[in-house]
């Protein structure tokens, strides 16, 4: 299956507009690790989660498919970013002692993907994959958000944003499973911010392809009469859902 990039054009977008994930979790994940000598960040868009991950292991390589994704990344001095596809990496066979995919792992050749991970995974090692749907904030603004998403956006949406959806219980994961604890992100957001990452989902950017018209104008009036003052900073709340797994011989 071709790499399909649906968020090059709004990589600076992508960047500034995302949440990030709580701290909690990379440390969850390094305790899980068989070791702290590398760790490879797939598909790292800004490279967020890998510079979490620099803070418990001695290094971690980030890769990313989209050049323009790794352009808007904040280096850091442990952390390598390299422009290449999660089905083929430069990495050596069994150097890793994780892997992470953070709200990506529903785009890729999933065959091709998992036997990467087998080839660079050290006995042992961890895959960890998760994403999140929409926030919630309280139950007004919540209705007109999943509004949105579920029907506005309804025929707009890549096919895979399914796995999504199913909170990532659907996905293939061939490896032997580790329940997770749960983990939430909390952020407090203006408006502009939030009205932000709806422009950067990839079922936005299609509507917008595909009709010429933004359906954010009039989603922006209704949620500043929810919202009030659109500069007053309210809890945006994301549920993380996981698949951990160790990679065994």
């Amino acid at each position: 299956m071709p790499f399909r990039d649906f968020f090059s054009d709004n990589a600076n977008l992508y960047a500034q507009a995302r949440p990030s994930y709580p701290a909690a979790l990379f440390d969850y994940l390094a305790e899980l690790a068989p070791g702290h000598h590398l760790a490879w960040d797939c598909a790292t868009g800004n490279g967020q989660a890998a510079v979490a991950l620099a803070a418990h292991f001695e290094r971690v390589v980030a890769t990313d498919a989209s050049q323009s994704q790794l352009d808007q990344a904040t280096p850091h001095e442990r952390v390598d970013f390299l422009a290449e596809p999660a089905e083929a990496t430069s990495l050596a066979s069994a150097s890793v002692d994780l892997v992470t995919v953070a709200t990506a792992v529903h785009w890729f050749d999933f065959d091709r993907f998992f036997h990467e991970v087998r080839r660079v995974a050290k006995p042992g090692g961890v895959l960890a994959v998760w994403t999140y749907r929409i926030p919630t904030v309280r139950p007004d603004i919540d209705l007109i958000l999943n509004t949105y998403g579920d029907d506005t956006l309804a025929g707009y949406w890549p096919p895979r944003i399914r796995f999504i959806n199913e909170r990532y219980r659907t996905l293939p994961f061939p490896f032997e499973e580790i329940r997770p604890p749960k983990f939430t992100i909390e952020e407090d957001w203006d408006l502009p911010h939030l009205v932000g990452l709806l422009r950067s989902w990839s079922g936005t950017a299609r509507y917008i392809d595909q009709t010429g018209e933004n359906p954010l104008s009039p989603l922006v009036l209704q949620l500043k009469s929810a919202w009030g003052d659109p500069d007053l900073k309210r809890t945006v709340t994301w549920q993380l859902y996981m698949r951990v797994g160790r990679v065994t011989p």
